[in-house]
């Protein structure tokens, strides 16, 4: 399964991480100095549940991140679900 939230559609994102040398000016050297920049991958904070929708009377399994969980208690489940299109 990929690592995309179902309800915002959040999925990896794709960066850099500096690669730095040197000893700070404050603290004696001659500055930092940037040697590389490393490519990284960003995943975001998925996690997998098993919501309860009162309207229908059972659950429905969503991966959703955690900023999606907070919408969802929110606006509450069945509207939520809905506008995604899981329901």
């Amino acid at each position: 399964m990929a690592t995309i939230c179902q309800i915002t559609g959040v999925g990896v994102t794709r960066g850099h991480h500096i690669h730095r040398s040197g000893k700070a000016k404050k603290e004696g050297g001659i500055g930092r100095h940037i040697t590389k920049r490393v490519k990284r991958v960003i995943l975001p904070n998925l996690r997998s549940k098993r919501i309860f929708v009162p309207e229908l009377n059972k659950f429905v399994e969503v991966k959703l991140t955690a900023r999606a969980l907070k919408t969802l208690d929110k606006n509450g489940a069945y509207v939520t679900l809905k506008k995604a299109g899981l329901i």
